[in-house]
């Protein structure tokens, strides 16, 4: 373990502790101080005990746990609807993504953890507080360095000062994904059209049916195609062999995934005729997958 390395601290009742580790650190909690140099000797994956004789485990975070642990001003996005938009994105390292919207950057912290160093986040927020709060989670869990952060309303377009054209840096121009948490979105399609390339998988997060619908009436007569509309719900259980069944409470709606791609730039036409095979009936000679081809598919 090592000087500034992120560790959870798990009490015996579940209460969660993400810090920073420093050997100097006391840490004091409901059921007595930890001193961190006995967490450097336990370890990740060992056990330490409070001056109480209470039992804590050392561990080292998930994401899951790094976006839980996010100073709120605002609600953030869920990792159940986060897991899917990582997916639906394609967000991976390398990977390219805008986000409007940072909150207080749980989004925004999920995907600077997956696009690696060799990508980029750009984030855009209007609102200084939010703006300034995003920032400090990033640089808390030590990911601010893959984010360019831009206190801007997207109402003006993707390309503020704080943006230097040709800087891969700081400008978002070609994007290979975009996401959008901002209350009426389809006023912004213009600009998430022009900052995305061709092809580009967007996302929307919106909280009502009202404006799904709104959304969905300007994407008529946008460049977005393939459009899909849902919504994520997890039930848990509670984990006693002998009674199991579900939790008494759930987190139910938290919010409507749309998703699209841009459709980008025109139909490319066909070659002359003379350009054809002589004969266009016969079958292609590359390989035919078909489902009983695919595992798992007849099941």
């Amino acid at each position: 373990m090592k000087q500034g390395d992120l560790i959870l601290l798990v009490s015996p009742k579940g209460k969660r502790y993400l810090r920073r580790f420093d050997p100097e650190v006391v840490l004091h909690t409901q059921e007595g101080m930890i001193r961190f140099t006995e967490v450097g000797r336990a370890g990740c994956g060992g056990s330490v005990a409070t001056h109480l004789g209470h039992i804590f485990r050392v561990l080292r975070p998930s994401t899951y746990d790094l976006i839980k642990g996010v100073k709120r001003s605002t609600q953030i996005m869920y990792p159940k609807e986060i897991g899917y938009v990582i997916l639906k994105l394609g967000i991976g390292p390398g990977v390219r993504v805008v986000e409007s919207g940072s909150g207080s950057g749980g989004l925004t912290l999920a995907l600077a953890w997956h696009v690696g160093d060799t990508g980029r986040v750009y984030t855009f927020e209007k609102r200084p507080e939010f703006y300034a709060l995003a920032g400090e989670n990033l640089d808390a869990v030590g990911l601010g360095h893959r984010v360019s952060r831009h206190n801007q309303d997207i109402a003006e377009g993707f390309y503020p000062e704080s943006v230097t054209r040709g800087d891969p840096l700081t400008d978002p121009a070609e994007a290979d994904a975009l996401f959008l948490d901002v209350r009426t979105p389809w006023d912004y399609l213009d600009q998430a059209a022009s900052v995305v390339r061709p092809g580009a998988p967007v996302g929307f997060l919106l909280p009502t049916t009202n404006q799904i619908n709104e959304l969905l009436w300007a994407m008529e007569k946008s460049p977005f195609e393939d459009i899909e509309v849902l919504e994520i719900l997890v039930r848990r259980y509670k984990p006693v062999p002998e009674r199991l069944r579900p939790e008494d409470r759930m987190v139910a709606h938290t919010g409507f995934l749309v998703f699209a791609r841009n459709g980008g730039r025109a139909v490319c036409p066909p070659p002359p005729p003379a350009d054809f095979p002589d004969s266009l009936d016969q079958e292609s000679s590359g390989p035919d997958i078909g489902r009983e081809d695919i595992p798992g598919a007849s099941d």
